[in-house]
């Protein structure tokens, strides 16, 4: 049987006590589809509220096979043990489009990770949301916050529209990049790039070294043809090896050194608001929708104008507005 469903008073009481159980269900209780769950995971969050935002954000991307959860594993090991940190790891793993499902393998390549008393990690499937960020990121990012957790990771899937949306959860964007693998530059867009707060040549070891250094003045002189950032902060290249560990004490000095600089010109506090609004913004959007399609004469005509569609008879256009003149 599954466990009952707790009160939000219980949600916020076992999240202030820094209950690992309770964190784990309430991300599950936000990631629910179910009316009664969406409303009882709002009063949630409420009243969390106050004990959010504490926490340092830090986006994760980069293409498949850059070793993002080997890094991961290796920087999260590292703050844990060497700083002390208390880490959560959201990590989206790609849904399947036929049956929707998600092999969650991500706690399966961060074994020491997973068990470190200091860590939370906690998979959740994309489900066909936007970019590969699950529908629920911000809220378990929040709950995350509220349990005390000091430093967060946001791995994106690394394919697609993921850097967008993990750029608009995130204080800092951290861009993974192999080296000898092919004209580096050509496989790497320019958006992305101009994302990243830092970029870091993975994989640094067994006589890659001299490729990542190649890597490292090829991408120097690409930032140069940048405009500069709105931070004022002027994007770095590194290297780094997560299975020797070098470089990655350098990599979060780095991520200090930004957050002090943009806190201290108040370009940190600006970024943060910014985000929030942006979520209003997604969230009225998502209300909107959920309230249209709800709509009995929108349900009555969406088959025959699906139908339309599919057929070539109809523009999406002509039928968007026809749904639009059904929403009695």
């Amino acid at each position: 049987m599954p466990p009952p469903i707790l009160s939000a008073a219980d949600y916020a009481q076992g999240l202030a006590a820094g209950q690992r159980g309770t964190l784990a269900r309430a991300i599950t209780l936000v990631e629910s589809t179910l009316p009664q769950h969406q409303a009882l995971a709002q009063q949630v969050l409420q009243a969390v509220l106050p004990r959010t935002g504490g926490a340092l954000r830090l986006g994760i991307t980069g293409v498949p096979g850059v070793g993002k959860s080997t890094f991961i594993e290796a920087l999260g090991l590292y703050l844990v043990d060497k700083l002390g940190k208390k880490l959560a790891v959201l990590a989206v793993d790609p849904s399947s489009p036929r049956g929707g499902g998600s092999i969650l393998g991500d706690k399966t390549r961060m074994p020491q990770l997973t068990l470190h008393p200091r860590a939370f990690i906690r998979p959740s499937p994309a489900s066909g949301s936007l970019g590969g960020v699950a529908r629920a990121t911000r809220e378990a990012l929040l709950l995350c916050e509220a349990a005390g957790y000091d430093v967060i990771f946001v791995e994106t899937v690394g394919v697609g529209q993921s850097e967008v949306a993990v750029h608009g959860l995130v204080d800092f964007f951290l861009l993974l990049l192999l080296a000898g693998a092919g004209d580096e530059l050509q496989g790497v867009k320019r958006g992305i790039m101009e994302m990243a707060d830092a970029l870091l040549i993975t994989k640094a070891d067994h006589g890659n070294e001299a490729a990542a250094r190649r890597a490292v003045r090829d991408y120097e002189g690409a930032l140069h043809l940048f405009p500069p950032a709105a931070s004022g902060w002027t994007v770095p290249v590194r290297t780094c090896s997560a299975l020797t560990g070098a470089g990655l004490p350098e990599a979060w000095q780095l991520i200090e050194a930004y957050a002090a600089q943009t806190q201290a010109s108040g370009y940190w506090q600006q970024r943060r608001a910014q985000q929030q609004l942006q979520w209003l913004d997604e969230a009225v959007r998502q209300a909107l929708e959920a309230q249209f399609y709800g709509r009995a004469g929108v349900q009555q005509a969406l088959p025959g104008v699906r139908q339309a569609v599919a057929a070539g008879q109809l523009t999406p256009w002509a039928a968007a507005g026809q749904l639009l003149a059904n929403q009695a």
